[in-house]
């Protein structure tokens, strides 16, 4: 079989079906506008991502006979409060936080190099002393590549106070008539559509469960993570708690990547300050504690609809999307995985695939 032929069967396979065709031409737009166009609507795409995060509270209080508006009007004033105390409370002991740690990093970078000596003169056949001028020359050089980076992040955040001012206002705005008039939205965004749309219509239904299950989920899973950490860190002692905590919160957006990345600057921090003690050992037991039971106990309880993904497709999934969206990527590389494996399995498949899903349909009919 030549190649013009292998090609010209395999995109009858696929492609002829109709709808397949519209389907792949909306995807190929919709990836094109979030890549070239995101900067510019990344307001609208926030809130996009918030209203649908707050639309389960609102179906949640219009169940139990809430007016619509009302719902809207009280989830809204909760987001609202949510925001305010981020911004008053949370922000300024981060803040304040982070001023402490880089103001105490020479002084930890004393005591790395101080333990280093202490390495060598007890294992002088390891360690030698090139390689602790090796260690302590990288060492210092990330230093200084990580304060350049910071005081250039602060220097160009200057020009960005305009954009932030836009954020607040703006993004608040467009979730409020987002959950106010979203039947009326997403009527209009189908009037767009085909009225033929019955794959669009099956892909979707098996994917918005699952989309709306892992976003909640996965905030509702930063906040325990986070909280427990900073209750746990507070309790031992250990300064800088709400950093660590925030970032231990965080870390899981990125299954396993996440809890090594952040066992790091903890396992730090604690060894600077407890030094080599029991102290420190209790910490890291704490730590690995809060992972295990994140892992193994709240994830299953969170995500009632498991994600059937392998380890090496979520990875692969982190690492792609990550570096095409950034930080949205990261939080929504797994429930785009699992859109990817959903169009593979619902895809048509040529003659055979579209008699099938007639006879399906004519049964379900019937």
């Amino acid at each position: 079989m030549t190649m013009r032929a292998l090609f010209k069967s395999w995109v009858e396979r696929y492609f002829s079906d109709e709808e397949a065709v519209v389907l792949l031409i909306v995807l190929v737009l919709g990836f094109a506008v979030v890549i070239w166009l995101g900067r510019m609507l990344a307001p609208f795409l926030t809130a996009l991502v918030i209203a649908f995060l707050l639309q389960g509270a609102v179906n949640a209080l219009t169940r139990r006979r809430v007016p619509h508006l009302l719902a809207v009007s009280v989830v809204f004033l909760g987001f609202i409060g949510l925001l305010l105390a981020i911004a008053f409370i949370l922000l300024p002991l981060i803040w304040n936080q982070l001023v402490g740690l880089v103001q105490e990093t020479p002084r930890m970078f004393a005591a790395g190099q101080q333990l280093l000596d202490n390495l060598q003169e007890r294992y002088p056949q390891l360690v030698t002393p090139d390689q602790i001028q090796n260690w302590i020359g990288v060492a210092g050089r990330e230093m200084t590549q990580v304060g350049q980076r910071a005081l250039t992040l602060s220097l160009a955040s200057l020009g960005n106070v305009l954009s932030l001012i836009i954020y607040l206002v703006l993004v608040p705005i467009l979730v409020f008539f987002m959950l106010k008039d979203k039947d009326r939205l997403v009527g209009f965004t189908l009037s767009l559509l085909p009225q033929k749309r019955s794959l669009m219509t099956r892909i979707w239904n098996e994917m918005d469960d699952q989309i709306a299950n892992y976003v909640r989920g996965k905030f509702i899973e930063i906040i325990i993570v986070g909280s427990v950490a900073f209750m746990t860190f507070a309790y031992f002692g250990l300064p800088y708690s709400a950093l660590l905590a925030v970032l231990v919160g965080l870390s899981v957006l990125v299954p396993y990547i996440g809890a090594a990345v952040a066992t790091l600057p903890v396992a730090a921090v604690a060894g600077f300050h407890f030094g080599m003690s029991d102290q420190f050992v209790y910490v890291l037991i704490a730590y690995g504690i809060i992972q295990a039971l994140d892992g193994n106990v709240l994830v299953p309880i969170l995500f009632s609809e498991a994600v059937n993904l392998h380890p090496v497709s979520i990875i692969v999934a982190v690492l792609f999307f990550g570096g095409v969206w950034g930080f949205w990527g990261i939080f929504f590389a797994i429930p785009l995985a699992t859109l990817l494996k959903a169009l593979v399995v619902a895809w048509p498949r040529g003659l055979d695939s579209r008699e099938h899903h007639v006879a399906v349909e004519s049964l379900s009919e019937e």
